[in-house]
């Protein structure tokens, strides 16, 4: 990987937008310097929400597996868990720092108390699971360590819950794609396997979330 195969990418995405999404793209022209700052802005940057995460960490892990990316898999492990794991504790700190700005603020359309109020109240109760399983989810990834800072969620549980959900999201994706990269039926089928996955793995975590959003709201 060199800075001219980062500037290829780039100049790739100006001619074909969507190769942003590609996480085959990703890999080939960014390496792992790219990787690490697609996972860190996906979670870290509530802009960049867009970005691939779970299938860029299973493509991540196949790659690894067939020799398309030549890095150890222990290396690639560790370097995505710390840019997961620094995102979160980033988009943390944003939401401490704004969360005085919008309780200052009055209700409008968009915006009233009282969903700080039951965002506060989720916490409180499911502040663990949260945390721990929203890298799971894309799209609420991105948002749950904001909420986590603006409700002033206590710090050194969100590092812990933080530490565990990037090692679990990180780990189990990538190596999942590693081990299962050389099977020429999921190289066939990649794109469903991913999606497979991905269902697989955010829906215990949504029915946790709506049953404990439906329990706050009847109290």
């Amino acid at each position: 990987m060199t800075i001219l195969s980062i500037f290829d990418f780039f100049k790739d995405i100006f001619h074909h937008p969507m190769a942003m999404f590609k996480p085959e793209d990703i890999i080939k022209y960014g390496g792992m310097l790219l990787l690490f700052l697609c996972v860190y802005a996906q979670i870290g940057l509530f802009f960049c929400f867009f970005l691939p995460g779970d299938a860029l960490l299973f493509t991540t892990g196949v790659f690894v597996a067939t020799g398309n990316f030549d890095q150890p898999i222990l290396s690639v492990c560790i370097v995505l868990v710390i840019a997961a794991f620094m995102g979160n504790l980033s988009a943390y700190i944003f939401g401490r720092k704004a969360g005085p700005l919008l309780f200052k603020r009055k209700d409008s359309i968009f915006f009233k108390h009282e969903h700080l109020i039951t965002a506060d109240q989720f916490f409180q109760k499911n502040g663990a699971i949260a945390v721990t399983g929203c890298f799971f989810l894309p799209i609420i990834r991105t948002f749950t360590p904001v909420i986590a800072g603006v409700v002033k969620y206590p710090f050194p549980r969100f590092v812990l819950c933080s530490l565990l959900g990037a090692l679990l999201w990180i780990n189990i994706l990538v190596l999942a794609g590693y081990f299962l990269g050389d099977v020429p039926f999921v190289e066939k089928n990649l794109k469903y396997i991913i999606l497979g996955m991905i269902i697989g793995l955010t829906l215990p975590v949504i029915l946790k979330i709506v049953r404990s959003s439906r329990g706050i709201k009847t109290k």
